[in-house]
């Protein structure tokens, strides 16, 4: 019996509920292409910040890379769940992110070039998971709770880059260990303290 004619009450219901089920799995996929992406970008822009003041922003980017690691775990259980499935291909799942810009500067220890491309990765997230949760919203509580969870904690680390960048004061308190993940901590073990 192919996966099409399998009744699946759980994507039965959201389609019942008026939700796209397979524009939802499409946006579940970027979005994880997306972040698994920015861990590998981040992890290499991060290496690159050198010297006193790169000691700093190392923290800084390190929280942010961790937590992004988080996202990309925190969404593949529902993507499977509704019938969907990651490309085999790696090279293709990474092209789908569009993350090229995080590549190193032309510069590769150009501090600020580096925090504004974290920058920018992390308002391309909020953009992405916002579409989630308006998509979600009152049609599928479990999806739309992953993505209000990854979303908060976007909004968290354009403000720390924010504050990196412009001296805009964010509220940031450190995280008590990198890979805290406050918000999606729930939705993804991958990071848990034994």
């Amino acid at each position: 019996m192919s996966d099409s004619k399998i009744p699946v009450v759980g994507i039965n219901v959201l389609k019942q509920n008026g939700l796209d089920v397979e524009e939802l799995k499409k946006l579940l996929i970027q979005n994880a292409s997306v972040e698994f992406t920015a861990y590998y970008y981040f992890t290499n822009l991060r290496a690159h910040c050198t010297g006193l003041e790169g000691e700093g922003l190392k923290g800084i980017i390190e929280d942010a890379r961790l937590e992004d690691l988080s996202h990309f775990e925190a969404c593949l259980e529902r993507i499977y769940q509704l019938g969907g499935s990651l490309p085999n291909d790696a090279t293709q799942f990474i092209k789908m992110s569009g993350c090229e810009f995080l590549q190193l500067p032309a510069n590769p220890t150009d501090h600020k070039a580096i925090l504004e491309k974290c920058l920018k990765a992390e308002q391309g997230a909020i953009v992405n998971w916002d579409k989630v949760c308006k998509m979600t919203f009152g049609k599928d509580p479990t999806t739309y709770d992953i993505a209000k969870d990854i979303l908060a904690e976007e909004i968290e680390h354009e403000s720390w880059f924010l504050e990196l960048i412009y001296g805009r004061p964010s509220g940031h308190m450190r995280r008590k260990y990198s890979g805290e993940r406050p918000h999606t901590r729930k939705h993804s073990r991958a990071l848990d303290m034994a």
